[in-house]
């Protein structure tokens, strides 16, 4: 392999460093590692999925805990000589050379001829009392991660937007007894379509504002709305999960800084990416729901597996190109 350059003023050379320790990083570094390149994960030890006991539809792992998998997946990546700090990436910045220079949190400094950033997004629940508490739990988001564990019991949907409708939709999948309170929704910012879907599908939509969430002895057991709602006089209502839609947010704080193309969505900004996960700036890579909002954990395992793949390629002919141009060896 060819050598990487490193210098004291400049840091620590790697050919590939990787911000973020999930799914995704993970995947990447495992490719990387067993392609013999010298990698560094970076990891801030704030995987999104924290609150879950279990994770779901990750075919041979399903039903697995998440730490449990990022725990396997840190003995996997070391074995191919991968190295893990467990710390933060605070800055990065891109010279003449096409190099990155990333700046740790405890003050270390590395170079990097490719970046993978794989930083994930942080979920922002809306401010109603008792709700993040039990979020992972009987406050779930994704019915894909969650539904068949809560089946047929007495669902509730809680609107944050418009996109709650399509929410409320998909849950009916896993119970008969759905109610879609619609909080931050009027019943005026409902379409002819989406009333005709939910009544169809057999949803309850009751209007007025989400007060708080019930809890008796450790477990959800129904939703107060605020005084004054139109809904008959009844204030409370008896449900055993809460399906909610977080705000995401997007930890795209080092794309920025690179300069890395983002386009808007409904869920946030996110990178332009072509298919193998190569941003807008050369050797800078989005990985897992550094990439996008709808990454489960098997797709950002498969997200960051081609992005580590094809660093591999990219470094491979990078350095043959060189060594023909120089008339000599891309080997020592």
């Amino acid at each position: 392999m060819t050598e990487n350059k490193s210098t004291e003023d400049k840091g620590e050379g790697y050919e590939a460093v990787v911000v973020g320790g999930g799914a995704a990083g993970l995947s990447a570094a495992l490719v990387l590692g067993r392609a013999r390149r010298r990698t560094l994960l970076v990891d801030a030890g704030e995987p999104r999925n924290t609150p879950a006991a279990h994770m779901q539809g990750f075919l041979s792992r399903d039903g697995m805990p998440p730490a449990e998998f990022l725990a396997v997946g840190r003995e996997e990546v070391a074995r191919y000589g991968v190295e893990l700090v467990r710390d933060r990436a605070v800055d990065a910045v891109r010279d003449a050379d096409g190099e990155f220079g990333v700046t740790l949190a405890g003050g270390r400094t590395v170079r990097a001829r490719h970046l993978v950033v794989a930083t994930g997004l942080k979920d922002e629940l809306p401010s109603v009392p008792g709700l993040a508490e039990r979020f992972g739990r009987d406050v779930l988001h994704c019915p894909y991660c969650h539904g068949w564990e809560v089946r047929d019991r007495a669902f509730g949907v809680l609107a944050t937007g418009p996109q709650s409708v399509h929410q409320a939709l998909m849950v009916t999948q896993w119970s008969e007894d759905v109610t879609f309170f619609l909080h931050e929704l009027t019943e005026a910012e409902l379409s002819d379509d989406d009333r005709r879907r939910l009544a169809a599908a057999g949803v309850r939509v009751v209007p007025g504002r989400v007060a708080e969430v019930v809890v008796e002895a450790g477990r959800l057991t129904g939703v107060r709305l605020a005084g004054g709602a139109p809904s008959g006089g009844v204030t409370a209502h008896a449900r055993e999960v809460l399906f909610v839609a977080p705000r995401a947010v997007p930890r795209t704080g080092l794309l920025r800084r690179l300069g890395a193309g983002l386009r808007e969505t409904p869920f946030g900004a996110y990178p332009v990416i072509d298919e193998r996960g190569l941003t807008t700036v050369p050797g800078l890579w989005a990985a897992g729901n550094a990439s996008g909002f709808a990454e489960q954990v098997i797709n950002a395992a498969s997200r960051g597996y081609r992005a580590g793949a094809a660093i591999n390629g990219e470094l491979l002919f990078a350095d043959l190109d060189a060594a023909v141009a120089a008339g000599g060896a891309a080997r020592v």
